[in-house]
């Protein structure tokens, strides 16, 4: 919940500028409702995309506050990110509902960024594989994987300043990737798996050197234009 619509044009406009040459890598912008329209319009013919942060799983109807997939499209976006761990944990989010939210933006024809992850107590109970393979299984029910990137963000690590360690990011995604490959087969290999939890300028280079990190879904180093370049033009040399 971050930027007004004019502080959103002027990030955008300065951001298009810094990397209109950023080769390799798809750059997703997911400004807050408000600024969506705004926010497509400022990146027009530019390289980069721009997202939702959420979405509702009807077409339209008496959901007082809630956003349909045809509005969302409506405002310029091309995919939206569903499940993320705040949404799961203010707004008590069940896989379930997010596996009707998942449904609803692929029908649409909506990219989807779908995350999952695990707690400190439960990554600490040694159950981060059983939250994974629930959430990935139940989130993704009946549901084809095209046009799916699964966001791993461990819920200890988001906003706290701690990152998991590369290896635990590469052993949490190895898992992620084993079961969309039972889900989807070898076009699991398709799919890709995007780390976030306190994704930094410092970090972002070791982490994409992971075998099976395929990107990043970033939150506080977002919010300044100079850290953002510097996570897309991340170390390629590293991977």
């Amino acid at each position: 919940m971050n930027k007004t619509i004019p502080e959103t044009r002027e990030f955008l406009k300065e951001l298009v500028s810094l990397v209109k040459d950023a080769k390799d890598v798809d750059i997703i912008v997911a400004p807050p409702f408000t600024a969506l329209s705004a926010a497509a319009e400022s990146v027009a013919g530019a390289n980069i995309k721009i997202a939702a942060q959420d979405i509702f799983y009807e077409e339209k109807g008496a959901f007082t506050g809630e956003i349909s997939p045809a509005m969302i499209l409506d405002s310029g976006c091309t995919h939206v990110i569903i499940g993320h761990s705040e949404r799961r944990q203010y707004f008590n989010e069940t896989d379930e509902v997010i596996n009707k939210k998942v449904k609803a933006a692929k029908k649409s024809g909506l990219g989807v960024i779908f995350c999952i992850g695990e707690s400190l107590a439960e990554r600490e109970s040694g159950k981060t594989f059983d939250v994974l393979k629930r959430e990935v299984e139940k989130g993704l029910e009946n549901v084809g994987g095209d046009n799916v990137v699964v966001a791993y963000e461990p819920v200890w690590a988001i906003g706290t300043g701690r990152t998991a360690a590369p290896s635990q990011a590469q052993e949490a995604h190895a898992y992620i990737r084993e079961r969309l490959r039972f889900l989807y087969g070898n076009k699991a290999d398709e799919n890709r798996i995007i780390y976030g939890g306190s994704v930094t300028p410092e970090n972002v280079d070791s982490l994409m050197a992971c075998e099976d990190v395929d990107g990043a879904l970033v939150g506080g180093a977002s919010l300044k234009v100079e850290s953002f370049v510097r996570l897309v033009k991340f170390n390629t040399e590293a991977r």
